[in-house]
């Protein structure tokens, strides 16, 4: 397991790229992970999106979903739920999973330059 201050940098990185997610879009935790070059950590971006919430409301993590468009992490959501977030910014959900997927990705080592 790594140290504390490395997980706490790693969530930070996170919510930095996380942040930049544009309104109506959504990424993938694992698209996060490959962007910070930890490909194999979608799971460890998961876990920074639940802590998000009481790290820093500013943070969009109802923006970031599964590799197919699932809400997997809709539970850690309070006050207005995840699907409504993404609602509210256009995108429209069935079934706990985002219509159009690939039209509303968006992908951070395309959009953004290391």
């Amino acid at each position: 397991m790594a140290n504390q201050s490395n997980t706490d940098s790693f969530f930070e990185r996170v919510y930095e790229v996380v942040k930049l997610i544009p309104y109506g879009r959504v990424t993938s935790y694992g698209a996060v992970a490959r962007y910070l070059g930890s490909g194999q950590s979608a799971r460890m971006v998961g876990w920074a999106m639940n802590l998000a919430h009481v790290t820093d409301a500013s943070i969009p993590a109802h923006r970031v979903v599964n590799r197919v468009g699932l809400l997997s992490g809709k539970h850690h959501f309070i006050g207005k739920s995840m699907q409504q977030r993404l609602e509210e910014e256009g995108i429209l959900v069935k079934d706990d999973t985002i219509v159009d997927f690939n039209t509303h990705f968006w992908n951070p080592e395309k959009e953004l330059s290391l």
